[in-house]
């Protein structure tokens, strides 16, 4: 089992920053890549951003690329997303999620099995 802890959300005007931490516990962190979803209200959920176990690549949605940047500490078991030039449009529930790192590529949203319990970020215009 894998537990995931996530933190940072919050509310913030259009064109701010926050930065998401997702805490990992209970297996070898560096096992598994790590993706960032968010569901906004009455929409379903998307990966936003994905990072292979070792950190050496990265995958965005289109939406967020140049302004979003996932990175990871596989010494603190952690995951992060830091999130710039923040518009409305990326209100949503954001989830961190794992998947062990065989079979489906870290770039895809299927296969993640772990999931964290969200965090609400809300942007303002």
């Amino acid at each position: 089992q894998v537990r995931l802890v996530e933190s940072g959300g919050g509310l913030v005007q259009a064109g701010g920053s926050l930065r998401l931490s997702c805490a990992a516990s209970g297996r070898t962190f560096s096992s598994y890549h790590m993706g960032w979803f968010r569901q906004a209200p009455g929409k379903g959920r998307e990966v936003v951003a994905a990072i292979r176990w070792s950190g050496s690549s990265t995958y965005y949605t289109d939406s967020v690329k140049g302004r979003f940047t996932i990175s990871r500490d596989n010494a603190e078991n952690t995951v992060y997303l830091q999130m710039n030039s923040l518009k409305p449009e990326d209100t949503a529930v954001y989830y961190c999620a794992a998947k062990y790192a065989s079979g489906a590529s870290y770039s895809s949203p299927t296969g993640y099995n772990y999931w964290g319990q969200g965090t609400q970020v809300t942007v303002s215009s």
